[in-house]
């Protein structure tokens, strides 16, 4: 599931515990749920999306902008990079995803194994209207054997629900660019 939020790594150390942007600011105080269900962890580099979600349980952007649940942002994990100082990049993407589920498994509320779903089990057409359905941002396809690629990948395919929130928020940002 591809949810509406901002991108996070997550970063676990001896020094402590920093969550980044993709600019690189660093919000570990903006969101307090997702720094303290990382303090719990080993050390360990995750990549993942803060959200905020609204009365329905579908995450919201608007809320996590406008930084009026910043104190309920948990952070949904769908990748892990480093693990007790052993770089996990290069290996394949299940790997990466199983290793990450046992790791959050216990930590509750603050950080949570972004949901998966195994092509082999369901086809993505499927998938994609379960999260129009649900209203979420859409779907991401990943090959099972990929490695992780900071930035866009080419072993991933994103499919936005063209009515949830994120859409509605781009057609509003075109207009105005070309309006």
């Amino acid at each position: 599931m591809k949810h509406d939020g901002i991108r996070i790594i997550a970063r676990k150390d001896d020094r402590g515990v920093r969550l980044y942007n993709r600019t690189g600011h660093d919000l570990s105080q903006r969101y307090p749920l997702i720094a303290e269900a990382m303090a719990r962890l080993p050390s360990c580099t995750i990549d993942g999306e803060a959200i905020v979600c609204d009365e329905n349980g579908v995450p919201s952007f608007d809320l996590l902008y406008s930084r009026r649940r910043d104190e309920r942002a948990f952070l949904y994990a769908f990748d892990l990079i480093e693990l007790n100082g052993e770089d996990r990049r290069r290996e394949p993407l299940t790997d990466r995803k199983a290793e990450l589920k046992r790791l959050v498994a216990e930590l509750g509320i603050g950080v949570l194994a972004n949901q998966s779903i195994d092509g082999d089990e369901c086809d993505g057409a499927t998938v994609f209207a379960y999260a129009c359905g649900r209203g979420l941002e859409g779907i991401v396809s990943k090959r099972k054997d990929s490695r992780y690629v900071a930035g866009r990948s080419p072993y991933w395919l994103t499919m936005k629900n063209p009515a949830s929130e994120a859409a509605r928020r781009s057609a509003a940002i075109f207009e105005d660019v070309v309006g």
